[in-house]
């Protein structure tokens, strides 16, 4: 079925994004600013009802396609069925998911049809990726995912600084091992007076300067790394590091 304009058939990847965008367009409009007319429309006393989404930007709810098979896929039958069984926006939700995958299935129909390669499928889905869903719009989900990304990046830079601070101090207590003599003994009474009372979490000896600690992220206790086994080299891969036990309390049920 077609319809909201003339009938054409995209036949590159840049057409098929702009059919696959009108259509979306269109059943973003039913499901949002004509969300009233649309739930009028969808009177579960009528036959098996679909909302099609049309290039033009238009929308329309329809009987589907009689032809079999349809000349495009078709969206998903009877969405009118559900609308008084359910919460609108419950309802509404559900119609946003089935229109998400009815424009993948145009989209791919087109892709299948006219034989577009690897990359074309590719760059075809990329473009797509990039726009919000329509159940994102219709139920906020935008917004959202705006708001968890951006404290999902203050998180990660925080962790990311307190993980290289640390790695730092403790790579810090490592090359004084290596740093000549007459520095040395300046520096390792400053750093023995700095951490003498840090105690391994794990044997309970005081700091050494002289060896390789480690301080775990959860618990923010230092360890020997002979104890923990863990080398300096090691220890450079590690982003965030957990002792024993706090690995441990995370694995149980």
């Amino acid at each position: 079925m077609e319809g909201g304009g003339t009938q054409y058939n995209p036949r590159t990847v840049e057409e098929v994004f702009r059919d696959f965008k009108g259509r979306r367009a269109g059943m973003i409009k039913a499901l949002t600013t004509d969300v009233e007319e649309f739930y009028q429309q969808c009177d579960p006393e009528k036959e098996n009802l679909c909302l099609y989404g049309f290039p033009s930007e238009q929308w329309e709810v329809n009987l589907p396609a009689e032809e079999v098979p349809p000349e495009l896929p078709e969206p998903a039958l009877g969405i009118n069925f559900a609308r008084d069984g359910m919460q609108e926006k419950d309802w509404l939700s559900l119609v946003a998911v089935h229109s998400d995958a009815w424009l993948l299935s145009v989209a791919f129909y087109f892709g299948a049809r006219f034989g577009f390669d690897k990359a074309d499928r590719k760059r075809l889905f990329n473009m797509i990726n990039d726009l919000p869903t329509i159940f994102e719009v219709v139920t906020g989900g935008v917004a959202k995912k705006q708001t968890k990304e951006k404290s999902l990046v203050s998180n990660h830079s925080s962790n990311k600084s307190k993980s290289n601070s640390k790695a730092r101090e403790s790579q810090a207590k490592h090359s004084k091992a290596s740093q000549p003599k007459d520095e040395e003994q300046g520096l390792d009474e400053e750093d023995e007076d700095e951490h003498g009372e840090t105690l391994c979490g794990a044997c309970g000896e005081n700091y050494a300067s002289d060896e390789f600690w480690i301080c775990c992220d959860a618990c923010e206790k230092w360890f020997h790394g002979k104890c923990v086994k863990i080398t300096p080299a090691r220890a450079e891969h590690i982003k965030q590091y957990k002792c024993p036990s706090c690995s441990n309390k995370r694995a149980r049920p």
